[in-house]
Order: C-alpha cells, then sequence, then structure tokens
C-alpha cells in the first residue's frame, strides 16, 4: 500500500508500526450544527481507506472524536465556543445540541455506508486526560500561564511548522477586527491548551476543575489526548481535511511530540473540499446541502457515495445535481447489472479457469487501491470488466471483491430486489411498453396503482427500476 503524506508531500511505501494492525485516528465532527455533504465527502474517504487496507490484509484500529466543547469559531482560539454559539442558535444547552447533532452525523454516515469506527470517543469524557498531557507539557517548561489561559509556546518547538512549512519568524498575522484575542497572548501562533473561566470566558457554560481553575480545554489538545489514549503515542495514520493542516494538525503535532518525545503520527493523509457548482458551500449563498435534503429530492444517499468514488481524494469535488443524478444512474445500472448476473449464474459452477480469471482481475484491483487510493480508476476497472466478454460468475464474482471497498451495497440490492413481487414487476413491464407507445396518460395510472402498493418506479432513460417504498 503506497499513500500520499502530507508531512513528506510525497507517496510513500506504508507499511504499520506493528505488524498487520493498523492504527488510525480520524478528526471528527464537531457537533454544534447540521452535518453536510462536504463531510459525507471527507468520512466516505476515510471508510474507503479503511476498506482498502483491510482488503489487502491489515486489521485496523480505527478511532474517532466527536468534538463537543472548545472548538471556537476561529481555529485560531478566538472568538466564543462553537458548542454555546449553536446552543444558543438553537435555544437548547450545550450538551441538548452535541447529542442531537452527534446523532444526525452519525445516522447521515450510516445512510452513506459508512462502517463507524470503534471507539467513536466524546472530548467531554475525557478532561482528565487532557489534564494530564497538559500537566506533562508544563513540566517540560512548553507552556507558559496569562490570567485568561495556559497557551503552547510554540517558538520552544524547533520542529514548528513541519507539517504546513509554518515560518514563525514571518507569522506576525493580527486578529480579525471584532474578534477577542488575549492580550497576553505572546506569539500569533501559540495555542490554548486550557481556557479559564474568567473575562471573555467567565460565563461560559461547560467547565471543570483543573489545577489551573475552573475552565475548559482548548481544541487542539482534545485530539492528542484521545488519540494517544486509545491507539498509543505514535499513529500509523491521522486523517482529515485539507483546512485542519496548517492550525489543529500542526498544533498536534507539536504539543503531541513535545510531551512525548516520539514521532506523533507517521501518514497524515488530507482529504480536499468539496464545492458546490464550483463555489464555497453555505447558507448565505443556498447551496448549503445535507444528506436529508438529498433523500427528499428524492436521490438515494448512495449516490453521493458513487459521486465520491469518482474523483481522486486529494482533487477537490465539485458537486452539481447534474453531477448527482448521473451518479445515480450509473449506480442503478450496476445494480441491475448485478441482479442480472445473479439470474445467469445461478446454474453455473465454479471452475478453474474462473478462479484464475477472477485472481487476475484481483491482482489488479488490489495494485490500483494500492497506489494511494486511485479509487476512479479502480471503479473503472470494474466497468471495463463488466462490459467484457468474460464468463458471467467472473463478472459478479469481481463485482462483489471490488464492492468490499467501494461500499455500494450491491450484494444486498439484489437480495432485496428479488423480493419485489411478480405482479409488480409485470405491472411495471407493462407500463414501460406503454411509454414506449407514447401513451403516457395510462402509462401514469399503472405508475400510480405501483405507488399505492408500496413501490416506486426510478426512470433512467429508456430503463427503469422498481424501488421499496
Amino acid at each position: 500500500m503506497k499513500l500520499y503524506n502530507t508531512k513528506s508531500h510525497t507517496i510513500e511505501e506504508f507499511t504499520p508500526l506493528h505488524a498487520g494492525l493498523v492504527t488510525f485516528y480520524s478528526c471528527g465532527f464537531t457537533a454544534y450544527d447540521y452535518p453536510h455533504i462536504g463531510h459525507s465527502r471527507k468520512y466516505i474517504t476515510d471508510d474507503l481507506l479503511k476498506r482498502s487496507l483491510t482488503y489487502v490484509g491489515y486489521n485496523v484500529k480505527h478511532v474517532m472524536n466527536i468534538t463537543d466543547v472548545g472548538h471556537l469559531v476561529s481555529d485560531d482560539d478566538e472568538g466564543e465556543d462553537k458548542l454555546e454559539k449553536g446552543a444558543r442558535k438553537f435555544g437548547k444547552t450545550p450538551e441538548e445540541i452535541a447529542a442531537f447533532f452527534t446523532d444526525l452525523f452519525l445516522k447521515s454516515n450510516d445512510a452513506v455506508n459508512i462502517i463507524r469506527p470503534d471507539p467513536i470517543v466524546k472530548a467531554t469524557d475525557h478532561i482528565p486526560d487532557m489534564i494530564t498531557l497538559i500537566q506533562s507539557l508544563q513540566k517540560k517548561g512548553f507552556i507558559y500561564e496569562t490570567d485568561e489561559a495556559l497557551y503552547f509556546d510554540t517558538p520552544r518547538d524547533p520542529d514548528y511548522g513541519v507539517l504546513s512549512g509554518k515560518n514563525l519568524s514571518a507569522n506576525n498575522a493580527r486578529s480579525r477586527e471584532g474578534v477577542y484575542t488575549d492580550p497576553h497572548k505572546k506569539h500569533p501562533a501559540d495555542f490554548v491548551l486550557w481556557f479559564k473561566r474568567v473575562g471573555h470566558h467567565a460565563q461560559h457554560v461547560m467547565h471543570w476543575d483543573s489545577p489551573w481553575g475552573d475552565g475548559f480545554p482548548g481544541w487542539h489538545i482534545e485530539c492528542s489526548a484521545m488519540s494517544m489514549k486509545y491507539l498509543g503515542d505514535t499513529i500509523d495514520i491521522h486523517s482529515g481535511g485539507v483546512d485542519l493542516i496548517p492550525v489543529h494538525h500542526e498544533n498536534e503535532i507539536a504539543q503531541s511530540e513535545c510531551a512525548t518525545g516520539e514521532e506523533f503520527v507517521r501518514f497524515w493523509v488530507h482529504t480536499e473540499f468539496l464545492r458546490v457548482d464550483g463555489v464555497k458551500m453555505s447558507k448565505s449563498l443556498g447551496n448549503f446541502y445535507t444528506v436529508d435534503d438529498i433523500i427528499q429530492k428524492g436521490f438515494d444517499p448512495l449516490a453521493i457515495r458513487y459521486l465520491v468514488l469518482q474523483t481522486h481524494y486529494r482533487q477537490e469535488l465539485n458537486f452539481t445535481w447534474d453531477s448527482l443524478q448521473a451518479a445515480q444512474n450509473a449506480l442503478g445500472k450496476l445494480r441491475d447489472i448485478t441482479v442480472q448476473l445473479r439470474a445467469q449464474t445461478q446454474r453455473q459452477q465454479l471452475s478453474e479457469e474462473k478462479m484464475s480469471r477472477t485472481e487476475e482481475l484481483s491482482q489488479t484491483f488490489t495494485q490500483t487501491i494500492s497506489e494511494d487510493l486511485q479509487i476512479p480508476q479502480a471503479l473503472a476497472t470494474l466497468w471495463e470488466a463488466l462490459k467484457s466478454n468474460i464468463p458471467s460468475l467472473d463478472k459478479l464474482d469481481f463485482l462483489y471483491e471490488c464492492d468490499r471497498v467501494f461500499g455500494l451495497k450491491l450484494a444486498e440490492w439484489e437480495i432485496s430486489t428479488a423480493e419485489i413481487p411478480a405482479d409488480i414487476v409485470e405491472l411495471a413491464k407493462k407500463r414501460q411498453q406503454l411509454r414506449q407507445k407514447k401513451d403516457f396518460q395510462t402509462a401514469d395510472t399503472l405508475r400510480k396503482e405501483i405507488e399505492k402498493r408500496g413501490y416506486v418506479l426510478e426512470d433512467r432513460g429508456e430503463e427503469y427500476q422498481i424501488l421499496k417504498k
């Protein structure tokens, strides 16, 4: 397996620290507002990476956090806590907001068939671990204290900037106008490890006792404490969006390695942005979409997953409704082919010739996904195999092999399709014949009858698919 490592800016041969076991930490969701399809893109990528690692023979220990305290509106520790902002917006407590949006986030991930990490850990459950880590840094002289917070003293870390190439001497950025910043913060790149419940944060609703007084943790220390608790001081793979590189992940490296003296992460894997019609997704622009929005518009959520498969994770993905429709059409064709191949192969027997051909296809597929997750190329390999003249049993077997990584639930689809009653299938055929004769009024009557009986028809050009409601 080869992966692009953000830290080295090169594609490297990946081998885990411990033979056969990959430790994998995903930066998770800040549970203060609705998860969107940009989140889906990132976590589908994580899922594809985990499935690929499993496919090539590794066991994967995958941990993901939920941020439910301490993430301020600016990644540079400025402004108010996002959880408190969300609580005020929706008229609930921060705990209620975190619980609601965490549940929604996980259900959205389930809808696009993401295997849940185990464990999924909440920041508020790990305050003692964060305090212990901060104390270790304090003993080693990497912290200074102001009236308002404890800061990591970035100039004391000679390696600070290793991930993003930051130059501390050139970092003289000023705070944004109207956004509060501690006046006693020494350097713009210094970051908060613990906020005291005084001054700007005197009314912070979530707070805990600590050796430095009543307060709450900074965002960056949370991921270091939780990842190291469950995966050890050195992690094989740490993932996130590209937006986390210059601040959050840079700070994670600094505090973790200064505390332990060990390399924190061996491979950093970052997913590029999802754009909508070529621009950033924003509620103010009216182009902010959730998985539920996709479903309400009549799309299968797995069409989002198929759309993600078509673009390499290190390239920006441009979402349009036309591209989603094309993805749904392609997914429907794959489902149709699955059902057809299943019917054609029921009486075929496994042969040595078939086994050798399947092994050849699997080898090509493995080589493709092992080259820095070339999933679009792997998907093209599947379509080439399905269009070839190899036996149906070979095609079906290869399709199921590929779907162990793609996660499109094709085997389950053939089972559910087979359960559609014969009379519904017959009505659908008659409707299609009427449409071909341009008798659309009678065809629409049959469509309504099918819907009354609990099924819907999804038209795709000259073809169609029967779905359960």
